[in-house]
């Protein structure tokens, strides 16, 4: 009887192992992408789907439930996340029910031939400062959580995605240290939350906003991951490092330890690196964004994993942005702009996300031409793609804020004449930019208005700019 336990045992064991590096294997070397939708020019989910497999994506992102997309996948061989949205979080918190209908709605009506893997509770909710959401997030994920396993289901994992902005220190790494404006119990919370389910942390990584704070003192190549000889010594921890991605990420792995939690793992929601953005957007182009991406592949699909410095030989599930460039996000050029794929199917730029293909066999790219801060000024005027019949409504709301910024379009002022919709509105994108930029302000207006640094002024009219 000793001997068949025994041997029963070693099967169990043999087993575990053979399951074990099986998902390792599939983690490590089949990186996802988000599958984001805010643009007006996108295919089908139907003709996404067919880029996502043809792309030979191992994963898939999505931002919500979508019915359509959800049965389009199923039959397919990508693992699916899928997310409850922001602002039906503090309903499912409240009740167990909600909870149970959620995930009839959107897990059960689908699973398992759609091979959802992951249901991330809210968005980078502490990005917002809603104490209330706060509070909620993790009954939410719990009741969620507990319905999904009520179902006998033991494969999906539930997270939420944060930003860095969850973090007060990330430098040295081993200073790693969670916000204060976050209350420990909610942050401790959550992190025993994440170590009982043994799910993922999941953080949305992206070096280029670091490297862009500070591109004169941060080095390009160690934001791209570039590896060569500059390395860090971490004063504290004595650990070395070649790239910044790994130090982003130790920083929340020395976080957590901090708090008790040295076992959770981490997952990478979202990371990548803009292929354009506005002209004072300093690194965001193809050539850099071709090089971000593939870095980060190869790293990541190496057999055996790496891990990073302070986990080594982790698997790290990660989902790349974007699969398009999404024309109808708001804020700064670079928000428009990490797509992989045009909205036609061809490739902005080569990558292979099996990591299979070397360097060499990539065709060129184009030379960057903006990794040097912009000097100079810069103005807002219409872009030429404008439709005219836009722009009078957006001239009306911009004048309508206020604070001078349309004075000089009066009647008898320096740049009332020629009378025209483009050129007041050109006067009112560059008065109000200008104005309020610092607060936050962008040249976009619906995607009216474009950057410029050829001067619109003319005659005695002078149109605000902004100087870098």
């Amino acid at each position: 009887m000793q001997a068949k336990i025994t041997k029963v045992k070693a099967i169990f064991a043999l087993s575990s192992f053979y399951l074990l590096a099986f998902s390792h294997a599939f983690l490590s070397r089949r990186i996802g992408i988000n599958y984001g939708q805010l643009g007006s020019d996108l295919p089908s989910p139907f003709q996404s789907i067919e880029y996502l497999k043809s792309m030979k994506a191992g994963m898939v992102k999505l931002y919500d439930a979508n019915p359509e997309t959800l049965k389009l996948l199923s039959g397919t061989d990508l693992h699916v996340s899928i997310m409850v949205k922001n602002e039906q979080l503090s309903s499912i918190a409240s009740s167990e029910i909600m909870a149970e209908n959620w995930v009839r709605e959107n897990v059960l009506a689908y699973y398992p031939n759609t091979k959802i893997r992951f249901i991330l509770v809210g968005n980078e909710i502490f990005t917002y400062n809603d104490q209330k959401m706060w509070l909620d997030l993790v009954p939410a994920m719990s009741l969620i959580e507990k319905s999904v396993a009520a179902h006998n289901i033991h494969n999906i994992k539930v997270g939420t995605p944060l930003a860095m902005d969850v973090m007060d220190s990330t430098f040295p790494p081993s200073s790693g240290k969670f916000s204060s404006r976050i209350p420990e119990k909610v942050m401790v919370s959550l992190l025993e939350f994440l170590n009982s389910t043994r799910s993922f942390f999941f953080i949305d990584a992206y070096t280029y906003y670091p490297w862009s704070l500070d591109p004169s003192n941060l080095d390009l190549d160690y934001a791209l991951l570039k590896g060569g000889n500059l390395t860090y010594k971490d004063p504290v921890s004595g650990l070395i490092y070649t790239n910044l991605l790994d130090q982003m990420l130790d920083s929340i792995i020395f976080a957590m330890r901090k708090l008790g939690f040295p076992n959770i793992k981490l997952a990478i929601a979202e990371t990548g690196w803009p292929n354009a953005g506005d002209i004072e957007q300093s690194g965001a182009n193809v050539y850099n964004a071709a090089t971000y991406n593939r870095n980060l592949i190869k790293k990541l699909t190496v057999d055996p994993p790496l891990g990073t410095p302070a986990k080594p030989g982790i698997v790290i599930p990660t989902f790349l942005f974007s699969l398009y460039d999404e024309n109808q996000k708001f804020g700064p050029g670079t928000e428009r702009h990490w797509g992989l794929l045009n909205p036609n199917g061809t490739p902005i730029y080569e990558v292979d996300l099996t990591g299979a293909i070397s360097e060499q066999d990539y065709t060129n790219l184009p030379q960057p031409l903006n990794n040097k801060p912009y000097k100079g000024k810069i103005w807002c005027v219409v872009a030429n793609s404008a439709n005219i019949m836009d722009l009078g409504p957006a001239l009306g709301m911009t004048c309508g804020q206020g604070n001078g910024i349309c004075d000089e379009l009066g009647p008898g002022k320096g740049c009332y004449e020629p009378v025209s919709v483009v050129n007041h509105a050109s006067y009112a994108f560059s008065s109000y930019w200008a104005k309020f930029r610092d607060n936050g302000a962008s040249c976009y207006f619906n995607g009216l208005a474009v950057q410029t640094t050829v001067d619109p002024s003319h005659g005695s009219c002078q149109y605000p700019s902004v100087s870098f």
